[in-house]
């Protein structure tokens, strides 16, 4: 039998893929993080002051997303520590648990914005237009700026992403205080700031069920949406010597971080004539090539082995 190891440099084939974030990364997700907490301040006493629901809505996000920026920038941190001891992946999967924080807590904030939009919805409030308008252009610069810095991050890094992804709905966010602002300005419709403040809502929902979809699939060991298992199994199979493929598992240790395992039976002359360490570099080199798996483990056995595993499946 013969294996190709995982991750650790320890016989892997082509470039080392090692799922970790670059420091530019790190610098741009703290970039966000300033900006965002030196205008969280301002948003939030403007808020309270006009009694502003949409504002006070945008000023609870931006919380969060300071919250969410922070654990992003450590755990991008922690996951570019190196693997060692017992930690043989190092601490990569940090990334992922980040990002499905930054789920949950939008549904949480999104939960509390609802309630309390709907209550305001019924009993309307007298609100500030001029003020909303005001501050929610100035957080439109504000998260555009955001945005644009890390637009220019690893978004393939599923904690990136959800860092990006939050900032975005905060762009959404003051866009729409920005227009119940001047509805308000125009017509003295107060509810203008509640329906601002439910879009809001939705926006933020539908990017956590995005982001804890994502997460947890990861943290499930789903196979990664991009790889079709059966056409992971014709490759393999399309390998000379090779006559059946089982026990393959397809998933991910972090964001582009894909990892592989299979049984891969071979014809019973494979090993004496000396070809098993080529099917092994053919395995090897399909799964990198096609599917851009460069951390896989094969268990080569001959045809007449599979009467000894009877625990076998997929």
């Amino acid at each position: 039998m013969g294996a190709a190891p995982g991750p650790g440099g320890q016989g892997d084939a082509g470039h080392r893929h090692d799922g970790r974030p670059g420091s530019g990364d790190v610098r741009s997700l703290t970039i966000a993080l300033v900006l965002i907490c030196a205008f969280l301040v301002t948003e939030a006493v403007v808020g309270f002051a006009v009694s502003s629901l949409a504002l006070l809505a945008d000023a609870g996000h931006m919380l969060i997303d300071a919250t969410g920026l922070a654990a992003a920038i450590a755990a991008a941190r922690l996951a570019r520590r190196p693997a060692e001891g017992s930690w043989t992946f190092g601490y990569l999967r940090a990334e992922v648990i980040s990002a499905a924080f930054n789920g949950v807590t939008l549904v949480v904030v999104a939960a509390i914005i609802g309630v309390e939009a709907i209550r305001r919805l019924v009993t309307p409030a007298s609100t500030g237009g001029g003020a909303m308008v005001v501050v929610a252009v100035a957080g439109v610069g504000v998260n555009l700026v955001a945005t644009w810095i890390l637009a220019g991050a690893d978004r393939s890094n599923l904690n990136v992403e959800g860092a990006f992804r939050h900032i975005l709905t905060d762009l959404f966010g003051f866009g729409a205080t920005a227009v119940a602002g001047v509805v308000i300005l125009a017509t003295r419709f107060d509810r203008a700031d509640p329906i601002a403040s439910l879009a809001v809502v939705a926006v933020m929902t539908a990017t956590a069920v995005r982001l804890l979809g994502a997460s947890g699939r990861v943290l499930l060991e789903a196979a990664p949406e991009d790889i079709d298992l059966d056409d992971v199994r014709s490759h393999l199979l399309d390998a000379e010597h090779v006559v059946d493929v089982h026990d393959l598992h397809v998933w991910a240790v972090s964001s582009g971080l894909p990892t592989l395992s299979a049984h891969v039976v071979v014809t019973d002359g494979c090993f004496e004539s000396g070809h098993a360490p080529r099917v092994l570099d053919e395995l090897q080199a399909c799964v990198s090539g096609h599917f851009d798996v460069e951390h896989s483990t094969f268990q080569l056995e001959a045809d007449a082995h599979r009467e000894h595993e009877p625990g076998t499946h997929g």
